[in-house]
């Protein structure tokens, strides 16, 4: 396979995946080394490709959808309501993080996109001695939330309120949020 077909399969595996592809994975896959891998992702990123790079693997973000950022609290039990209550309304959860006094902003990449994903992303939780992100700010989290129009985060919003699982922003909180 030539180089810039195997780049554009690189980039549709990607942008396909519930969570980050390694590329001791994609070399296999695509039949060449790893370090062809890691020139091709380099390549794709100097083209303009949003793709980061995790302990797990790459992760190709598709910054042409719609993004609204949502803080949000609830107890641990609401967890699984607040995510499936998101991506059953085609919504995205691309991340959730924390604004921390000590640690600042602190953020992981959750990509859920299904019931499938929320169920599997809470046996992780419960399987390891984890804790959730939002326990270390008294439930207060935000999540980046991406979906294929405004009007859909709209509903997502609305849905998020109606639950009571939307908190107020402050006036000291960052900038990012609103803008998002």
């Amino acid at each position: 396979m030539k180089g810039d077909l195997r780049r554009q399969a690189i980039l549709n595996r990607l942008s396909e995946s519930a969570g980050p592809v390694s590329a001791g994975n994609l070399s296999k896959e695509f039949g060449v080394s790893r370090q062809i891998i890691v020139k091709d992702i380099s390549r794709l990123r100097a083209d303009g490709a949003h793709i980061e790079s995790f302990a797990r693997g790459y992760v190709f973000e598709n910054t042409a959808k719609p993004r609204r950022v949502f803080k949000t609290i609830h107890s641990d039990d609401d967890v699984e309501k607040e995510l499936n209550l998101i991506v059953d309304l085609g919504g995205r959860v691309n991340d959730v993080f924390v604004y921390h006094k000590f640690y600042n902003k602190v953020t992981a990449r959750m990509n859920i996109k299904s019931r499938l994903d929320v169920q599997n992303f809470l046996d992780n939780i419960t399987a390891g001695k984890s804790s959730l992100l939002k326990n270390i700010t008294s439930g207060y989290h935000y999540h980046t939330v991406s979906a294929d129009d405004v009007q859909t985060l709209d509903i997502i919003e609305s849905e998020l309120k109606k639950c009571g699982f939307l908190a107020q922003l402050q006036e000291y909180e960052p900038d990012e949020i609103n803008k998002k």
